[in-house]
């Protein structure tokens, strides 16, 4: 009995409460419908606001994501498949793989008069590239010579980069010149990590390094026979 006659006593004061701010409200309308209808609307307003900024971070999210793997399933071509192209499909692909990694600016300039470049362009961070591609067969070797006539290439077209990639490998004097003269090295192996995600800045990281050597021929030579 106690505890309903206290459940009735505060039901009663909240209904008493109630009330009186309804009153109170009915009152004093006049004077502060403006500031309630305004509250209101600003709440309105914000959450709308909020609901489209949250929502275009969504949409934008997902939009990166979607072309990232758009753009990386769409290079992902088996090694195999890229020493099937011509020269100049080589070439495409080099291109295209420095615009995903979001490199400007980027041209094919190979063909006759192409002063020892093919690919120029922009590195994502401003500095300018000058892109040697070589799509030999997976059994010959680079020699250090090539390399030459890029550091020409990088001095005719004021580069700060000079590139050189190729389905095949580098001799060890071809590596040694390209680490001593700042040339990005990218052998078989690294192409094959480079067509398949892995960003053009990671492979200036690992320049010199990998199985760009005579293992890869022998890796071939079992594959293809």
């Amino acid at each position: 009995m106690r505890r309903r006659r206290e459940a009735r006593r505060r039901g009663a004061a909240l209904a008493a409460g109630g009330l009186l701010g309804v009153l109170l409200v009915v009152v004093f309308w006049s004077a502060i419908w403006r500031y309630v209808i305004g509250l209101a609307v600003v709440a309105a307003v914000g959450s709308l606001a909020w609901w489209l900024w949250r929502t275009d971070r969504v949409v934008r999210g997902r939009d990166r994501a979607w072309r990232r793997e758009d753009a990386v399933a769409a290079g992902r071509r088996s090694l195999a498949e890229v020493d099937s192209m011509t020269g100049t499909q080589f070439e495409d692909l080099v291109a295209d793989l420095c615009r995903r990694d979001g490199c400007t600016d980027v041209r094919r300039v190979g063909g006759a008069g192409d002063q020892g470049a093919d690919v120029v362009g922009r590195l994502p961070d401003g500095r300018t590239m000058v892109i040697q591609c070589k799509r030999y067969t997976p059994s010959a070797t680079i020699a250090n010579r090539e390399l030459r006539d890029l550091l020409g290439s990088r001095v005719h077209f004021e580069a700060d980069v000079a590139i050189f990639v190729t389905t095949t490998r580098f001799s060890r004097p071809a590596t040694e010149f390209a680490l001593k003269h700042g040339i990005l090295a990218v052998h078989r192996d690294h192409l094959g990590l480079w067509n398949s995600g892995a960003s053009l800045r990671s492979l200036l990281d690992v320049n010199g390094s990998g199985q760009g050597d005579a293992r890869h021929r022998a890796r071939w030579r079992k594959t293809y026979g």
